[in-house]
């Protein structure tokens, strides 16, 4: 997966926007106002920090080590820092998927009605 399309993914949500609230290198794609990826995009390697489920972290850290690791400068038991060349694309597009569905189960209901999404 490039960079070019880890951008396009993560903005194929609904309600996906990016942002730059540290610098202009590190693209923070958000839905609603909450975080659910991070990459500096012109990084190599390519990688992405995304909202985990805790006990699916653990597991894939260990099952992918040093490809999966604890999430750089964010909360290690809910976020992971994923090298994006060294996983299959699929795997790639699940674990971004998975972190925006994290986020939006997160947000108020209205909200979640709002984005209409199964």
């Amino acid at each position: 997966m490039t960079p070019k399309e880890l951008r396009a993914f993560c903005l194929s949500f609904n309600a996906a926007v990016e942002d730059f609230p540290f610098n202009p290198e590190t693209s923070v794609f958000k839905v609603l106002g909450k975080v659910f990826a991070l990459s500096s995009l012109d990084g190599v390697p390519l990688t992405v920090n995304l909202k985990c489920d805790p006990e699916d972290a653990v597991r894939l850290r260990e099952e992918y080590e040093g490809v999966v690791v604890p999430g750089w400068h964010m909360n290690k038991r809910h976020w992971n820092t994923v090298t994006v060349g060294e996983l299959p694309d699929r795997m790639v597009r699940e674990l971004v998927e998975d972190s925006y569905d994290l986020v939006v189960a997160g947000l108020p209901r209205a909200e979640r009605l709002r984005l209409d999404r199964p």
